[in-house]
């Protein structure tokens, strides 16, 4: 009896073998590759988890899941609830020491039950990703059913537009699991680890024939600016996870709410005459009209690489969130291209899902023509960026820095599409296209017949001034094409009073349940 007493004095109690599955799952699987993550420049996912949240406001969910294999920690995925300069958000963290972060059928479920989490409390949901995809040992689990990691994505589609979902991806994001990152409003990719593709170089190679580089295929950097597919470049994981804490300064938690204000500040230089040259044909950068309207040191470009002929970003305007939509003469003079369009659609979008006001720095010739770019469908394209202006129920403002010419005034949100206002600088011009275009469009023949090189210079340069009197910028106003025409040095006071007073404007568009927009 006595034997027998002291042999279950010797058994571990409840309580301590819970403690010790917590402690091991907690611990993931640092020890053994802990120094493969230092060698890559990788943080630890709980090192992640404590940079991006509040201290000591995180809530795990299922941190014994799968408890029971030794090797599956957390079942390699770290789900849960935090705050974020106090402001609760759901978290979904890949393991990366957990088989290279990969899924069994605990990590879909745990991952699915964040989702679900978010869509009944309305919370906004950071994917911190690092996950080399499925297993393929648990594909039957994970994979076809109704709990399978479709359900992920389907729940992810249900979210978007309802609350921010912001993605850093710090390692690989493989297969399947690439859609995560392609359905969050952001993906910042650190460049030298990150990677995105639905097949691996080494299954192109055995499927296709095709030898590339994991650069090529799905690298940080051919996202950032071939593909789209990635928004950021960030130089590490803290720079990471900084990008996304900033990105979220701008957006309120759900669609119900409206964005955070903040002490005003001015501008970081002003915004004076001559930034915008009077010459058309002269480049210069839109950074610099942007400077001078928003905050100091408040703008959030979002995909600087990509199509950078249109800047898209956020900043504030007198302390209040807004969406920059501008043209930048200093890249293919700011003409629009397939990417540009598709870039302006996604992140016009983004503000109007979430109430975020949208200015449109307006200087462009146009969509690009010729042979290459109607193959690639620029007029499908030019059409779903037209769609996602005229959708856009938050408050407008074009604002025309120079020219607006064809269909681009259109997509910039021109006095068709319902702004507030449209506003032109005094080196204004509005038309079906520019000067020279159009005198060659309609004296063509004329031109050509004029033998004596003189008298044809003399000739165009007399159409061309009759063609510039009849768009001149007194003449739109005149006809009220424009609301006002607007100083340089007034223009960011103006904006602030045109959105101030749309505030309480009605966002109703249409009665149906959806459009079918061109893709």
């Amino acid at each position: 009896m006595e034997q027998s007493d002291l042999a279950g004095d010797d058994e571990p109690s409840a309580a301590d073998r819970v403690a010790a599955a917590a402690e091991r799952a907690l611990a993931g699987n640092l020890a053994k590759g802990g120094a493969k993550l230092e060698q890559q420049g990788k943080l630890f996912v709980r090192d992640r988890l404590d940079l991006l949240l509040d201290p000591g406001s995180f809530v795990e969910d299922a941190l014994l899941a799968n408890t029971s294999a030794a090797d599956l920690p957390a079942d390699g995925v770290v789900t849960g609830t935090g705050r974020i300069d106090g402001r609760p958000v759901c978290v979904v963290a890949n393991d990366p020491t957990v088989k290279a972060g990969s899924w069994g059928a605990r990590t879909v479920e745990k991952m699915i039950r964040t989702t679900e989490l978010a869509l009944r409390q309305d919370l906004p949901i950071f994917w911190l990703i690092d996950s080399a995809g499925a297993r393929i040992t648990d594909q039957v689990q994970l994979f076809p059913g109704r709990r399978g990691a479709g359900r992920i994505f389907y729940n992810q589609i249900k979210l978007s537009g309802r609350v921010p979902q912001i993605c850093c991806l710090f390692g690989p994001s493989a297969a399947g699991g690439a859609y995560i990152p392609s359905f969050c409003d952001i993906v910042i990719m650190v460049e030298g680890n990150a990677s995105m593709y639905l097949g691996s170089p080494r299954m192109a190679e055995m499927v296709i024939g095709e030898t590339a580089t994991l650069e090529e295929t799905g690298g940080a950097r051919m996202h950032a600016t071939v593909s789209g597919c990635g928004d950021n470049l960030a130089h590490d994981d803290e720079d990471a996870i900084e990008q996304a804490k900033a990105w979220f300064t701008y957006f309120p938690s759900s669609w119900k709410d409206e964005p955070p204000h903040f002490a005003p500040a001015p501008p970081s230089a002003p915004l004076v005459t001559g930034v915008v040259p009077d010459d058309e044909r002269a480049g210069y950068d839109v950074h610099a009209v942007i400077d001078g309207i928003v905050d100091a040191e408040s703008f959030f470009e979002l995909k600087p690489l990509f199509a950078p002929e249109l800047v898209v970003g956020l900043g504030l305007l007198d302390g209040r969130p807004v969406g920059i939509v501008a043209n930048n003469p200093a890249v293919k003079g700011g003409v629009l291209f397939v990417d540009s369009a598709d870039k302006a659609a996604r992140f016009v979008w983004c503000c109007d899902a979430f109430n975020i006001p949208l200015v449109f720095l307006t200087d462009v010739p146009g969509f690009m023509i010729g042979t290459q770019v109607e193959a690639q469908g620029i007029i499908r394209h030019g059409a779903k960026m037209v769609t996602a202006i005229s959708e856009a129920t938050v408050a407008k403002v074009c604002v025309v820095l120079r020219k607006a010419y064809g269909a681009g005034l259109y997509a910039m949100s021109g006095p068709a599409f319902d702004p507030e206002a449209t506003l032109a600088l005094p080196t204004a011009k509005i038309a079906v296209m520019g000067p020279e275009a159009a005198v060659n469009a309609v004296f063509a023949n004329k031109i050509a017949a004029i033998e004596d090189p003189v008298e044809r210079e003399a000739f165009v340069a007399e159409q061309r001034a009759i063609y510039e009197t009849d768009v001149d910028i007194v003449r739109l106003a005149s006809e009220m094409v424009v609301d006002a025409v607007v100083e340089p040095e007034a223009l960011r006071d103006e904006l602030v009073r045109r959105l101030e007073r749309a505030e309480r404007k009605d966002r109703h568009f249409s009665d149906r349940r959806h459009g079918v927009p061109p893709v």
